[in-house]
């Protein structure tokens, strides 16, 4: 018998199904289209719970939809949604915005907030953004007067900076100027906590579409013929198959490692940085051999991988890179780990 999450996954494919992957551009950022059919089938509220207007599940079944997605490359803010922002938003004591209406996240750049007239004022830019400009609503990462503030501004009247990544996906900035927003003040946990999933959101999007490209490139090694034969039949090809299989699982072990500390509690910063860290590593090996092997039919505007290839290099980069968060963890496992530093790596990556 199925369960509630592969049901969810089908419901999710069924939707894709009706929507083509496109490139994007200043005249459509983002699929409209899907969005509103994810968001009637309840889908855009996964993970989140009912009673704060959501449509309730676990986190993993949240993971579930993301990865579906990006899969996909599905143009739409669900991760940011309901992996990132939603659970912030709650965490904080704020409402959520209907799950209907797109929320995303702006945890970069340099915003102060302050507290006016009883409520509480943002100052500063908000930078890469997540579907700036496309967004209704966005959970905004500031500093306060005594430690960060989380605080929920309605995106309407905000004037975004037209910026995209490698993908086309809107990353703008945005500048605050005494905006109003209802605000709440973070522990600097529950501050580490949004990074952290953040980045854990990046890594589920990169595992399931360097999976997705793994799968593309081993189907056309066995139907594309050479020589008079299947590529896969040649020793280099298998190879190369061979490689970008081993990043996948490396990849998606670490990131369902981390998924069940979402789950079921834990150290989030060391999993999600170390999930994120193996994740952007295996980008290059899985997008550069898909495209190798693919030749010059990868490249070409009308076949189907590039969708994914192009994600897959933005996304390495974005919450955070491999830099960073591998500083993150190293600096993570020599504070947390006392005298059993070898444990603590055994059981981080």
């Amino acid at each position: 018998m199925a369960s509630d999450q592969d049901l969810v996954v089908e419901t999710v494919r069924d939707i894709l199904a009706g929507h083509e992957p496109f490139v994007l551009s200043p005249e459509r950022p983002w699929d409209d289209g899907l969005w509103r059919d994810l968001a009637e089938a309840g889908l855009t509220g996964v993970g989140l719970p009912e009673e704060a207007g959501g449509s309730g599940g676990e986190p993993a079944d949240a993971v579930a939809v993301v990865r579906t997605l990006a899969a996909g490359a599905a143009a739409v803010p669900v991760a940011e949604q309901i992996l990132v922002a939603g659970p912030a938003l709650l965490a904080a004591g704020l409402d959520l915005p209907s799950p209907e209406e797109p929320l995303s996240v702006a945890a970069a750049g340099a915003v102060t907030a302050e507290r006016s007239d009883g409520g509480w004022s943002l100052t500063g830019t908000a930078t890469d953004i997540p579907w700036s400009g496309v967004a209704a609503h966005l959970a905004v990462l500031a500093a306060g007067p005594s430690g960060p503030v989380l605080a929920r501004v309605a995106a309407d009247g905000l004037d975004a900076s037209d910026a995209r990544n490698l993908a086309g996906e809107p990353r703008g900035s945005v500048v605050f100027d005494g905006t109003p927003a209802d605000a709440a003040e973070l522990t600097f946990e529950q501050a580490e906590e949004l990074r952290a999933r953040h980045a854990l959101a990046r890594a589920v999007q990169l595992s399931a579409a360097a999976e997705q490209v793994l799968a593309w490139t081993v189907q056309y090694a066995g139907e594309r013929q050479q020589f008079g034969r299947p590529l896969g039949r040649f020793q280099a090809v298998q190879v190369e198959l061979a490689q970008m299989a081993g990043e996948v699982t490396a990849a998606a072990a670490l990131t369902d490692a981390a998924v069940q500390v979402l789950e079921h509690g834990g150290d989030l910063t060391i999993a999600a940085a170390a999930a994120k860290v193996r994740a952007g590593a295996a980008v290059e090996v899985v997008a550069g051999l898909g495209h190798q092997v693919h030749g010059a039919i990868g490249f070409t505007q009308e076949y189907r991988l590039h969708h994914l290839t192009r994600r897959l290099w933005s996304w390495r980069d974005e919450a955070g890179s491999e830099l960073h968060w591998a500083r993150v963890l190293g600096a993570g496992l020599v504070a947390r780990s006392g005298d059993d530093l070898w444990g603590a790596l055994t059981r981080a990556v």
